[in-house]
């Protein structure tokens, strides 16, 4: 998975991305031995040789993880447009966290937060195939034509999907579960099918449950827990 430079930077706790830009604008960064200097570089963690000038001055940074309950009506951006994002529910928190991966505004449910970018990349590349659980209400009845719809494939961004495992847990709600989690895929789904979702909500990352947090709540995730995501 791609990714831009000075946010791999950031995300592995070199600076913040508008110091990381400055160190790229001043020949600090090389990648694969080579100096840097254009914004916009992308790079791939896995194989790409990242080194930083002797004058950067690394500072080790805690790694922290928090588990929230997203609630409907805030976005996932840590910057950007003038609306309620998740951030401002994590304001007790002294370290700079971003969410491992994204909910849209209408939804709502467990989202993984955190400082480490190794971590963020593990649980959120496709290759990994972290499985993510949804209760899906709907608003018309499944019948086992839109049902079928809702098992197949799509495409996103011209890359086929997995297909998703869809079970019927009533006339009108859904559990889906992804093992890719592309853009909107649920939501795609549903607009494939002509259905309409009422509510969307995901309760379960890989082995992490949601369990009894309730909305807007956040918890720091035991080291146990950790080692049960990653599985």
């Amino acid at each position: 998975m791609l990714i831009r430079l000075h946010k791999y930077l950031a995300d592995n706790g070199v600076a913040s991305r508008r110091k990381c830009e400055e160190f790229i604008r001043r020949g600090l960064i090389k990648v694969n031995g080579k100096v840097v200097t254009e914004m916009g570089v992308k790079i791939d963690p896995e194989k790409d040789k990242i080194e930083t000038a002797p004058e950067i001055k690394l500072h080790k940074q805690k790694l922290v993880y928090y588990a929230l309950n997203k609630p409907v009506g805030y976005i996932c951006s840590v910057t950007g447009p003038e609306e309620p994002k998740i951030t401002e529910l994590l304001k007790d928190i002294p370290e700079r966290v971003f969410p491992v991966g994204r909910l849209d505004k209408l939804s709502s449910g467990l989202l993984i937060l955190t400082n480490d970018g190794r971590f963020a990349y593990e649980m959120t590349h496709p290759k990994f195939e972290k499985e993510k659980e949804y209760v899906v209400k709907i608003r018309e009845k499944i019948t086992p034509e839109k049902l079928k719809i809702m098992r197949s494939s799509i495409y996103i961004h011209g890359k086929k999907t997995n297909p998703a495992k869809v079970e019927i847990q009533g006339p009108h709600l859904l559990r889906i579960i992804l093992n890719e989690g592309r853009n909107r895929q649920i939501r795609r789904l549903c607009d494939k099918a002509e259905l309409h979702i009422e509510k969307l909500k995901r309760i379960r990352i890989g082995n992490l449950l949601l369990g009894n947090l309730e909305p807007k709540e956040y918890r720091k995730l035991t080291r146990d827990e950790l080692t049960i995501v990653l599985d």
